[in-house]
């Protein structure tokens, strides 16, 4: 099978965004708010939850994709994608509290963690294979 690392995430993720939509969703259905946050604080902060879970989870993805595309699959690469996982719900209930908390912090700096180290894996793969690559068609054309 191609990328089953990245399927079961990308699986996962598509679960978790829903259940974020879902929480947000049940404020909505309860009070009649069809826009905003009506001024429910607590709606705001789970709105807020499901945009940053937004904003963070395409660039896992896409970097996940590349490096196990790249590299193969790997222990490392299926527990970055649970850690991940883990880390945005714990920042989703941490993000119900009035005050900072360490869900909310833990599950922010293990997204932030995870998406450095993704991205230095891409980088080393990308330029630490020490063989010799094939110029493109286009390229080897033109010699």
């Amino acid at each position: 099978m191609l990328l089953p690392i990245t399927l079961t995430f990308a699986a996962a993720c598509a679960l978790l965004n829903i259940w974020l939509a879902i929480r947000c969703a049940r404020f909505r259905i309860r009070d009649k708010v069809m826009h905003g946050d009506a001024g429910h604080a607590l709606l705001a902060r789970r709105m807020r939850a499901h945009a940053n879970f937004i904003e963070y989870t395409p660039i896992v993805l896409i970097l996940t994709g590349l490096v196990e595309l790249a590299a193969g699959a790997s222990l490392w690469l299926w527990i970055m994608a649970l850690v991940y996982i883990v880390a945005r719900v714990a920042h989703a209930f941490g993000m119900d509290a009035d005050q900072p908390t360490l869900w909310r912090g833990g599950g922010a700096l293990l997204t932030w963690g995870i998406t450095a180290a993704l991205a230095i894996a891409a980088l080393a793969i990308a330029y630490g294979a020490t063989r010799e690559m094939p110029a493109p068609p286009a390229m080897a054309a033109n010699n």
